[in-house]
């Protein structure tokens, strides 16, 4: 008969008592870590559906710009929705954790897409080398691990380069940002990423520059064909 738990069990369950996860959204205790939020916060989120249908608003927004095989938020960005608040915590609060979690969720639901059973890489869009000593990690490239392991396809980083650094993104009106990315990637060894289809991972689809820059490049690859994934998409 046996009174005590393992010790593995014991050590984890002391500290989760000394450190416990909190969402990201309200600080409240979590039921378990593999989650970003609790289940009040969980039922404010703004779903998207856009993985179970083609023709779906996030195409619309790259319509003309990005030839897509298809492309899907899975949640909707709003001012005081929860994943305002993990996509915060996610670059500016040294939480790389939630990139994962958040991209292995969303990669469940890819994964059961027929639109996107056929990926064959997954490609984060880059930080500057210097932006990302500065942050520790790159945000996309966090989103694009959970992506691959939940939906199991390779993830492939460092083909897609960011050649300038350039300040953030996040309070530029939408021609600033175009001009903002404007020859701003490269492509590295364009061979591994021939005759392939390449699902781009980002955190938020804001005005589309960023996608649309760093897809075209991607494009450049002989017979390369793109989806996009991004975690959210900014309500309209």
């Amino acid at each position: 008969m046996k009174l005590f738990p393992p010790p593995g069990q014991l050590w984890t369950g002391m500290l989760q008592l000394l450190y416990p996860e909190l969402c990201v959204a309200c600080g409240q205790d979590l039921p378990f870590s593999a989650t970003c939020f609790c289940m009040h916060c969980k039922s404010r989120l703004s779903v998207s559906d856009m993985y179970k249908c083609q023709d779906n608003e996030f195409v619309h927004r790259l319509w003309g710009r990005l030839p897509l095989q298809s492309g899907a938020a899975a949640y909707y960005f709003t001012r005081n929705s929860p994943i305002r608040h993990a996509i915060h915590h996610l670059k500016y609060r040294n939480k790389p954790e939630i990139g994962k979690i958040l991209g292995r969720e969303f990669g469940r639901q890819l994964k059961r897409s027929a639109d996107f059973q056929t990926i064959d890489l997954i490609v984060p869009v880059p930080l500057h080398p210097k932006k990302e000593r500065l942050r520790g990690y790159n945000q996309s490239a966090m989103i694009a691990q959970g992506l691959a392991e939940a939906m199991d396809v390779p993830l492939l980083n460092g083909v897609l380069v960011r050649n300038t650094h350039t300040e953030t993104q996040t309070h530029k009106k939408r021609m600033d940002r175009f001009q903002n990315v404007d020859a701003m990637f490269g492509l590295r060894k364009p061979h591994l990423l021939a005759g392939k289809h390449i699902l781009l991972a980002d955190d938020v689809l804001t005005t589309g520059a960023t996608l649309e820059v760093c897809g075209q490049t991607l494009l450049q690859a002989e017979g390369a064909r793109l989806s996009c994934a991004t975690i959210a998409i900014a309500a309209r």
